[in-house]
């Protein structure tokens, strides 16, 4: 192939009517453009070079895109064996806990008793019975009441007008 393409470029280099001062003219957007045969040709080579490069940058593109369209159904198709696999153990594990005797399900008795016997009747753990005890408030401290200076930056509360 790249041997036929530099006969080519050969063959039109080498050609009389090509390599002459004859041109072409060409208008395009109010441009006027004069070509000679040898130009217009290698304008071709250029115009056909980014025509393939473009193909070769979209096929990558198509390639990679389906590259990854294959990884995500992969990805989706072991999800779903993952949740097939775990809706199997699910319904096993739920066979064989109805296939278990009625008698294993309810939970047997507590040997010792939880709750004590008597009421706890020592709350603060001090020795003595709490029921004895006053339970009225204690009674209440004073304290002294001090001068506030803090005052607020941003508002006008516990600040005098001075305007």
């Amino acid at each position: 192939m790249i041997v036929l393409a530099g006969a080519t470029v050969i063959a039109v280099s080498w050609d009389e009517t090509a390599a002459s001062t004859t041109t072409a003219t060409f208008t395009m957007f109010d441009r006027v453009i004069q070509l000679t045969q040898l130009e217009l040709f290698f304008a071709g080579v250029a115009t056909g070079a980014v025509l393939l490069l473009g193909l070769g940058i979209m096929f990558a593109g198509m390639r990679r895109s389906s590259a990854h369209r294959r990884r995500l159904r992969a990805s989706r198709a072991e999800a779903r064996d993952r949740v097939t696999r775990l809706e199997e153990e699910k319904r096993e594990l739920e066979r064989k806990l109805e296939a278990t005797p009625a008698a294993a399900k309810t939970p047997p008795a507590p040997a010792t008793p939880t709750a004590p016997a008597t009421p706890v009747v020592d709350r603060d753990r001090d020795g003595v019975d709490d029921r004895a005890e006053d339970t009225a408030p204690h009674p209440r401290v004073e304290v002294p009441r001090q001068p506030s200076t803090d005052q607020l930056v941003a508002g006008r509360h516990g600040r005098s007008d001075h305007r």
